[in-house]
């Protein structure tokens, strides 16, 4: 088998901190060896070579939230087949809400992890059980390894909230919490926008996200010290009234609230469900906007997995959530490189520093001895129905359409797969 690969002429993304350029790139099985290697020292060694074109190589993605509930007898989900999909899509690092069935809110829940390179973060739980009855173990949870603490879907309510932020056993670890409010949202499923009317969804308002917003924000300023993070934002008034906040926490956006809208998705397709609510066009163009402007930090893939036997419920039975580690960087690039003029590394900073920001982490970098790499190839067109992901989840958007744009090889995987993948020899 080629156990050396040579990739001449690549875009290079190396830090968020230096200008993309081209180079040549020498790989070994699977490792990052040298950038711009000195010719004599691969003169001599067997070694293929490929000649990439218009690809990108970058460091790994990173997710700052998503749900896994079953580690390990999950018929949606389980940690190997997330693992596995998440190396796919390009993503190096992962970091899981504390949400399950045994809710993940004591040292003991919090021991899973992946094999190296593949990074599993956990956030801690901000509540027992996840019902914002009384405060979890923060600092206990925090020095078993949690990234940071976090709360359920909706806010907690503001008693419990204030006295588990006052007593501050996080530090300086992050805080994530979403602006919603589940007794405004009124059972709807669908912004309340001018599209979703015409089309007779349930309507959530856009006060289930600014009111808590408003309280967030209030208690951010109360507590300098305080790292809050804000947990998908998802309406053109949540952007509006974020750009007036003097001291701005970081704020998420899930992936899917940036391609799709309820003035564009039919209704026969997947992708309505979304907790928070999807919205519409001016929705989404203002989450682009917030984003490009560093409003927004970072992009969630948020993933929620579905089984096959859940997916055909009516959406009125059915739990929120799309899945779908491997579409975000084809999708996104094609949304945001190709239609809005974005830069690779503008890109590159929603996906991977910004979200390694927002979990505290330092940023990623390009460097010799890793294998937290990924090789996109923005002309590759393949179809999502006939790529094997490894996700179990029957919820993932876009299986019949034709994309543009693919993760050719990543050093989070088998060497074998990255030499496949290259059209090398084996």
């Amino acid at each position: 088998m080629v156990r050396q690969l040579l990739i001449r002429g690549v875009n290079l993304l190396e830090a968020p901190d230096r200008p993309p350029r081209r180079a040549d790139v020498l790989l070994e099985d699977g490792v990052l060896v040298a950038i711009d290697p000195d010719p004599a020292t691969v003169s001599g060694v067997p070694c293929a070579t490929a000649e990439t074109g218009g690809c990108w190589l970058g460091p790994a993605l990173v997710d700052p939230h998503s749900v896994l509930e079953e580690p390990l007898q999950g018929r949606a989900e389980t940690l190997a087949s997330l693992g596995e999909a998440a190396a796919s899509g390009g993503y190096g690092t992962v970091a899981l809400l504390p949400w399950a069935p045994t809710w993940r809110d004591r040292p003991e829940r919090l021991r899973w992890s992946w094999p190296a390179p593949m990074q599993l973060l956990r956030w801690g739980s901000f509540s027992v059980d996840g019902l914002d009855r009384e405060l979890a173990p923060h600092a206990e949870q925090l020095a078993a390894g949690a990234c940071g603490l976090a709360a359920g879907a909706i806010l907690p309510p503001i008693d419990l909230l204030e006295r588990g932020l006052r007593l501050a056993e996080m530090g300086d670890r992050p805080v994530l919490l979403p602006p919603r409010d589940g007794s405004l949202a009124q059972r709807g499923f669908v912004r309340e926008r001018v599209e979703a009317l015409r089309a007779g969804w349930p309507l959530d308002p856009p006060g289930s996200e600014t009111f808590p917003l408003e309280t967030l924000l209030s208690l951010a300023d109360d507590l300098p010290a305080l790292n809050l993070r804000l947990m998908n934002v998802s309406t053109a008034e949540a952007v509006e009234r974020l750009r007036r906040q003097a001291h701005l926490p970081m704020a998420s956006v899930g992936w899917w609230h940036l391609v799709a809208d309820s003035g564009g998705l039919d209704p026969a397709d997947d992708g309505w469900l979304l907790e928070p609510a999807l919205g519409g066009p001016d929705d989404r163009r203002s989450l682009i906007e917030a984003l490009a402007d560093g409003v927004i930090s970072a992009v969630a893939v948020h993933h929620v997995a579905l089984d096959a036997e859940e997916e055909l419920l009516p959406l009125d039975q059915r739990r929120p959530g799309v899945a779908g580690h491997g579409l975000v960087l084809p999708l996104l690039w094609e949304e945001l490189v190709g239609r809005q003029g974005w830069r690779a590394a503008q890109l590159w900073q929603a996906l991977c520093w910004g979200p390694a920001r927002f979990l505290g982490r330092p940023e990623p970098a390009l460097s010799p001895g890793t294998r937290q790499w990924v090789l996109f190839d923005p002309g590759h067109s393949w179809c999502w129905a006939d790529a094997p992901s490894g996700s179990l989840a029957a919820n993932r958007p876009c299986r019949e359409r034709q994309l543009q744009g693919r993760v050719v090889a990543t050093g989070l995987t088998d060497p074998v797969g990255w030499v496949l993948a290259a059209g090398l020899p084996n």
